[in-house]
């Protein structure tokens, strides 16, 4: 895939869950290689930091300090993409809710619900926004598998990636000939936020990286 369009405009990746860890590292690694990165978050001060690495690095980002969860504000995005820049190259779905482990009784409603809505809600709603704008410039979709489901203590997070996983295996089943192309990626074990919630006295210093996950991942894009 070239890092420009046939206008020789810089190619436009979208990052949903850009502020940290994984998608922070996609995010960067997309700027290094030309791309304009269009960062999604809620956290603005995480955002402005990852804008400042990216602009230090010579790259170039639009920062979106939006909440994924809210679908007028998912639209008005929308809208802004179809009116800047026509299009979309990329989209990088690293954006999930981390529920507290509990046994499957004990599930809290609230993070039960939280888990439905951003790990499967808010998938299903990107896709059909986003995929309009993928077909414009032969686009590619990625997400992230993290293969946690039927494991004890997992009930909320793993049922729900798991869900947001085969709605996206059915996405890329369905688009095989006509396109978007939809990737689905199983990361290495990372130093993230959400894997210390689950593993807090795990040694983070035999994980990898982000940012070297993230360029073994985009060597492979």
């Amino acid at each position: 895939m070239s890092e420009h369009d046939q206008t020789g405009a810089p190619r436009l990746a979208l990052v949903t869950g850009a502020s940290r860890g994984l998608g922070a590292a996609m995010a960067e690694g997309l700027a290094a290689r030309g791309y304009h990165v269009l960062a999604v978050a809620r956290t603005v001060g995480a955002l402005e930091e990852l804008d400042d690495r990216i602009r230090a690095a010579g790259g170039q980002a639009t920062l979106a300090p939006m909440d994924v969860t809210e679908p007028a504000a998912m639209q008005q995005m929308v809208e802004a993409i179809r009116g800047r820049w026509g299009g979309l190259d990329l989209w990088v779905h690293s954006a999930v809710h981390a529920a507290p482990m509990a046994p499957a009784p004990h599930i809290e409603a609230r993070d039960w619900s939280k888990s439905v809505l951003l790990n499967i809600e808010v998938t299903r709603g990107l896709i059909a926004l986003l995929e309009p704008l993928l077909r414009v410039r032969s686009g590619t979709a990625m997400f992230f598998d993290d293969p946690r489901g039927g494991q004890k203590f997992f009930g909320a997070y793993g049922a729900t990636k798991a869900a947001q996983i085969a709605l996206a295996q059915s996405w890329r089943a369905e688009t095989m000939q006509t396109g978007p192309r939809v990737l689905i990626e199983t990361p290495a074990p990372m130093p993230t936020a959400v894997r210390a919630r689950f593993y807090p006295g795990e040694d983070r210093a035999a994980l990898t990286p982000c940012k070297a996950e993230a360029e073994r991942i985009l060597d492979a894009l």
